[in-house]
């Protein structure tokens, strides 16, 4: 090996251990300026319940706060951030994740209390130093805790903060950490009402562990969305563009394609030929997901579905399951997109034992939240 070679080598070790390095401090620091907004959140409230007696109290702490704050450390401690520093705690201090890691904690420590008892003939001294270590302790593990379970920004939570109901915001709350979703993205799949999406198709149970573990993909039915919203492509919703277009803008938006696709979605070709009987025939998208171990087909469908769309798919499917599919291999997935479709039509034309073939709509434009529902549920 050449010197160079050598070198080249060097620096490429190097190089990832220090951006390696780079990203946990920026981690660290996210997470440290996160618990101190926490901390702070918890001794305004704290001072708050101290003057509970005066209604106008609250303001008054808040806006001698700032003042001092702002006076010593510059900007980033307006009234109107201190309100949202004090909602925060408000908000997560009540989180029963934390509470129960709390919890666990205590329980920990009071045994490690029991177990460190010492017998009474030790000095006075050493039994003292003892006896006020566990609290200590454990002082310092909430402490390590709280700043570990922060691992997002401030502004992400800035924005998870807005979501009322506690399981959706849990569910974006894991979902924005496991995908490493920039805030722009979170708003967008908050905003295509990604969780409503998936909650739809599952039982009280299903949507509590979507807040509790985010989306868990064991089965194909797990991957599948409906509808599908494509906002990011630029296309009108109504019948003024064809489905070559539908193809070429999703290829130039892959990226947002696959932010919408969800987790472990790799593209592998477009406009894939299938041949035999000198007869040939092309899969529009074809993808692979790593979670599934499986290829996922999508067909792309102007106006509504047809049946005859259902059995083309079924073909692709079967000539992948045994053309392509390499050992070790789950069965190929297939999906059709399309702007309208009967639930009927695909429950008749699919076997009832059906997990491989699925039909979902989509939309072009992202609905409002009123017009969402309709969409959703209709």
């Amino acid at each position: 090996m050449s010197k160079e070679v050598q070198n080249t080598n060097l620096f490429q070790q190097v190089a990832v251990l220090l951006k390696n390095a780079q990203q946990q401090v920026l981690r660290t620091v996210n997470s440290t300026m996160v618990f101190t907004y926490f901390e702070i959140g918890r001794m305004i409230v704290e001072e708050e319940q101290n003057g509970k007696e005066r209604a106008d109290y609250g303001k008054q702490v808040l806006k001698g706060l700032s003042e001092q704050l702002t006076k010593e450390f510059g900007k980033g401690f307006s009234l109107s951030n201190l309100e949202q520093i004090r909602k925060f705690y408000m908000i997560y201090s009540k989180s029963a994740t934390l509470n129960r890691i709390f919890e666990f904690q205590k329980a920990q420590s009071q045994i490690t209390e029991s177990e460190s008892l010492i017998p009474q003939t030790l000095s006075t001294e050493l039994d003292s130093k003892i006896s006020q270590t566990p609290s200590t302790e454990l002082q310092n593990s909430k402490t390590q805790t709280l700043i570990s379970f922060f691992r997002l920004t401030w502004s992400h939570y800035s924005f998870l903060m807005r979501i009322e109901d506690e399981n959706e915001r849990s569910f974006y709350e894991i979902e924005t950490e496991k995908n490493n979703w920039s805030v722009r993205e979170l708003k967008r799949q908050y905003d295509s009402a990604l969780y409503a999406r998936l909650a739809l198709s599952r039982d009280k149970e299903g949507i509590l562990k979507l807040a509790k573990e985010g989306q868990i993909i064991e089965k194909p039915k797990d991957i599948i969305k409906d509808p599908y919203i494509l906002e990011f492509l630029g296309l009108p919703e109504m019948h003024q563009y064809s489905e070559s277009d539908l193809e070429e803008q999703i290829i130039n938006k892959l990226e947002h394609f696959l932010l919408e696709l969800g987790h472990g979605f790799a593209f592998v070709a477009r406009q894939q030929r299938i041949s035999f009987d000198e007869k040939h025939f092309r899969v529009d998208l074809v993808f692979y997901n790593r979670v599934l171990r499986s290829f996922v087909l999508i067909d792309l469908k102007i106006g509504d579905l047809k049946h005859q769309d259902l059995g083309q798919m079924q073909m692709y499917v079967n000539y992948y399951d045994r053309e392509m599919r390499l050992e070790g291999e789950n069965k190929t997935i297939g999906i059709v997109l399309c702007q309208n479709k009967s639930d009927l039509l695909v429950e008749y034309t699919l076997p009832e034992d059906n997990e491989q073939i699925f039909a979902s709509k989509y939309k072009t434009i992202l609905p409002s939240k009123e017009d969402f529902k309709r969409v959703i549920e209709g």
